[in-house]
């Protein structure tokens, strides 16, 4: 497997962020259990001590529960966390930047409703 990393994060950070995103997007879901250390560290071509410090950040956030022998798995739960904590950083962190965006821009609310995600007219 193939990836590029960010040279500007950490990579643990950038693995956990990978995991948590596969929480989010529903690739893995609640009891599911999260790929081994050794698999991670094989498919990624990284340290296995890079994995266990993401998943261990994982753990330390309640997402993920550690079973003695048997590996990680995500909390029931996790997704929902995750999606409050995502959208609260959304509404207080960029949606102010994008809303003063959008007043410079003199953009209105049915130019943006009328515009799609990939910035096509829907209407």
């Amino acid at each position: 497997m193939t990836f590029h990393w960010d040279d500007n994060q950490p990579i643990y950070w950038q693995l956990r962020e990978r995991t948590v995103a596969a929480i989010l997007d529903g690739s893995l879901d609640e009891g599911q259990p999260l790929p081994s250390v050794r698999q991670v560290a094989v498919d990624f071509q990284i340290n296995p001590l890079t994995v266990s410090k993401a998943y261990q950040s994982l753990v330390d956030d309640n997402l993920v529960e550690k079973r003695r022998g048997v590996g990680m798995f995500v909390r029931e739960g996790a997704r929902r966390k995750l999606l409050e904590s995502e959208r609260r950083h959304f509404l207080e962190e960029e949606w102010p930047r994008i809303a003063e965006r959008i007043e410079k821009l003199g953009l209105t609310i049915e130019e943006l409703v009328a515009m799609n995600p990939n910035g096509e007219r829907t209407q």
